[in-house]
């Protein structure tokens, strides 16, 4: 009998939300690979259960550049001791373990760039950071030879940078999870945003907005930096009533909620190219819930809301007139039942299942 193929993937998340990486390794395990998922073991990290192996490590650090340190370099020790065909690398953070890991066992590594990732809205302040960070990128960039990403956007600016060639594979749900809409009578309308509670996602406008918003409830289900900060200014703002904080939630859980919601927010403020250029797991995951959107006017989700028309296009950040194209998407009967009629048809083309074969392409000449 042929001996399975085995593949490491590497996070520096606990692996509980990440939605990218657990459709990743389920395709790849699909297609005849054995994965094992490394990421690491938080104080609140919930419980696992996956068809593949995973690892998590405990680490002494749990931020900043001990943390990262520390991750890669147990990661390393990690990866040289491991039996391994391939390596996947998540994101520039897990890269340089796998890259030194690669030379020294001589196995590929492929990379996963899930975001522009030297240009997040946390490095822009910080240009020493940035700079180290830009340095590492440049000295593997240019000698990876398997590399994709989110986005064309991306794509082409890593293509620009350092010649690398990067295929394009999104965060796009997978069709035979997806739960029929939830039509929520005689209740308050549910605008949801969903995903890492960081700043620049249009948070902190989207809680004032609520003043001006009736009838309609804020759920923001996710953790992240600002949260502290965003319940504190729900607390100010005397907002309680109109805004819930779920937590971070795991896949399953997110997958129950998203169905019912009456608008899925997206509203990404244009810090940075990490930001102009996003195209996020939960603009797909709206869409394949059968949820209308509300986007932030960025290229990439512009692009998709336009071309499906699947919802509508914020051109402002202003609480007000948030406020204002939030009650547009949610009263416009005549464009919402558009919206619901086209989100059917894009729901079945833009499919986890469709999206997989550019995958599946660059994996297959490892088997």
């Amino acid at each position: 009998m042929k001996r399975k193929k085995q593949i490491i993937v590497s996070v520096t998340n606990d692996l509980v939300a990440d939605n990218r990486v657990h459709k990743v390794c389920t395709s790849l395990e699909e297609m005849g690979f054995g994965v094992l998922l490394v990421g690491r073991k938080l104080k609140n990290s919930q419980p696992i259960n996956r068809s593949y192996l995973t690892h998590r490590m405990r680490l002494c650090f749990t931020k900043g550049a001990f943390f990262y340190t520390e991750y890669n370099f147990r990661l390393l020790l990690f990866l040289l001791f491991r039996k391994a065909d391939v390596l996947l690398a998540n994101d520039l953070d897990t890269l340089t373990a796998n890259y030194f890991a690669s030379k020294i066992k001589r196995v590929p590594v492929v990379y996963d760039s899930h975001e522009y990732f030297t240009e997040v809205p946390e490095l822009i302040d910080r240009p020493r950071v940035k700079q180290f960070w830009e340095w590492l990128e440049s000295r593997m960039l240019p000698n990876l030879k398997h590399c994709y990403t989110v986005c064309d956007s991306i794509a082409a600016v890593y293509h620009e940078k350092y010649g690398a060639s990067f295929k394009v594979v999104r965060n796009i749900p997978v069709s035979k999870n997806r739960l029929q809409l939830i039509e929520n009578e005689n209740q308050p309308k549910i605008i949801l945003y969903q995903g890492a509670v960081n700043i620049g996602r249009g948070l902190e406008q989207a809680i004032k907005a609520m003043h001006f918003i009736e009838g309609a409830q804020l759920v923001i289900a996710g953790d992240g930096d600002i949260k502290q900060q965003l319940e504190e200014l729900v607390r100010t703002e005397k907002l309680e009533n109109k805004v819930r904080f779920t937590g971070r939630l795991s896949i399953d859980e997110l997958a129950e909620l998203t169905p019912t919601a009456d608008l899925g927010l997206s509203i990404e403020e244009d810090l940075g190219l990490n930001y102009r250029f996003a195209l996020p797991n939960k603009l797909f995951d709206y869409i394949g819930a059968g949820v209308p959107v509300l986007v932030s006017d960025l290229p990439e989700m512009k692009a998709i809301v336009e071309k499906y028309d699947i919802g509508a296009i914020c051109n402002s950040h202003d609480h007000k007139n948030l406020a204002n194209a939030v009650n547009e998407a949610l009263n416009n009967s005549d464009k919402i039942k558009t919206w619901k009629t086209n989100l059917i048809q894009t729901s079945q083309e833009l499919t986890w299942e469709n999206e997989a074969e550019v995958l599946k392409g660059i994996f297959a000449e490892f088997l």
